[in-house]
């Protein structure tokens, strides 16, 4: 959270370009799919954290040196060989390595992992250089574990450069899931669309939120927003597998059951996020205004949506700024969702219409 509060300027100039991308296809009426740019500004946005700087996703409107593209073939097939059997994952690999496509997603993915070695090593030498110019983000962030604890922690260039693949690899996903759900569900849900842009142009008129950019505190502080981010979360969890863990020494009770230490166990965020005895008998339904129920709190603490742990969506200041510029029209087909690792939306077509009081 405090990188994002951090980076907000730099962030800004995201959601910037993502807002003229959307003025331009709402001038066309072209029917464009919102979780393929929600995609392209996760990415860009990462960039801005991690190295200060977006790949240019959103900017040139095409996917990025084939990252989203090799993502999408690769994640399925690194997914199945994960959960396979040890001994079948060779035989497994040396089949689906032969598939038209999968060698070429290979060599992008090679891609991604130079990306991360060759921003970490030009980061490596501005600091080794005495470079004062250098940006406040993650990656400096981590630099400085490096310097201040590196050898007690055990964390050197090498823990940076997976701490830079890995959010390469994973953190476009998980962003652009949680914020295509959130939209798809509000627009979806006609009542909750209209409290909700009720509420951003209130919020608007009275100056609680700015003009051009909406600030992340700014937009936090919009309940029914907040609302809605937690329902679009929970409806759609961005991670869909269960998120293994062992069993500690001597074993532990379960939910009533026991388990031998050792044990691999997991749990799956959807099957959480839909457990009527938490969320209510409505618990399957889209309903933003469970989260002003008494129990809101401790609904709270079942939310896993992108695992256990402190996170975030780095776009919820992107959705005011979106509904009170333009409306937004679902064409009559459903969205679809793919089941891998990730729980990731694709065709969720949608037309945009400027708003005759836009800012």
């Amino acid at each position: 959270m405090s990188h994002i509060v951090r980076a907000e300027e730099r962030i800004d100039l995201c959601t910037d370009m993502f807002m003229t991308r959307m003025k331009e296809f709402a001038n066309t009426g072209e029917i464009i799919d919102m979780s393929k740019w929600a995609q392209m500004y996760a990415f860009d946005v990462i960039g801005q954290l991690f190295f200060s700087r977006m790949f240019g996703f959103m900017k040139d409107k095409s996917d990025y040196r084939g990252y989203i593209r090799s993502l999408d073939l690769l994640v399925p097939i690194l997914t199945t060989s994960c959960v396979l059997p040890t001994y079948i994952r060779p035989l497994f690999l040396g089949i689906v390595v032969l598939m038209p496509g999968v060698y070429k997603a290979l060599g992008s993915l090679k891609d991604i992992e130079k990306a991360a070695e060759s921003c970490v090593s030009e980061r490596q030498r501005l600091v080794e250089s005495g470079d004062v110019t250098e940006n406040k983000d993650i990656l400096s962030s981590l630099f400085d574990i490096v310097r201040e604890k590196g050898e007690k922690l055990d964390f050197g260039m090498t823990e940076v450069q997976v701490e830079v693949f890995g959010a390469l690899f994973a953190g476009s996903d998980t962003t652009a899931a949680a914020l295509s759900s959130i939209l798809y569900h509000v627009v979806k849900s006609p009542t909750a669309y209209r409290k909700l842009t009720e509420e951003i142009d209130q919020a608007t008129k009275s100056g609680q939120l700015s003009v051009p950019n909406v600030q992340y505190q700014e937009a936090m502080k919009l309940p029914y927003l907040v609302a809605c981010c937690k329902e679009g979360m929970r409806i759609h969890p961005s991670v869909a597998l269960t998120l293994p863990r062992h069993v500690p020494q001597g074993g532990c009770t379960i939910s009533g059951d026991w388990f031998a230490e050792g044990t691999r166990v997991g749990v799956n965020a959807a099957v959480v996020h839909r457990d009527k005895g938490i969320f209510g008998e409505d618990a399957d339904s889209f309903n933003p205004d469970r989260w002003f129920r008494d129990d809101a709190v401790n609904m709270d603490r079942y939310m896993f949506h992108f695992g256990g742990g402190s996170r975030t969506c780095i776009g919820k200041n992107l959705i005011p700024q979106l509904l009170r510029s333009f409306d937004l029209e679902l064409t009559d087909q459903e969205w679809e969702t793919h089941n891998f690792w990730f729980h990731k939306p694709s065709n969720f077509n949608v037309r945009l219409r400027p708003k005759a009081t836009s800012v």
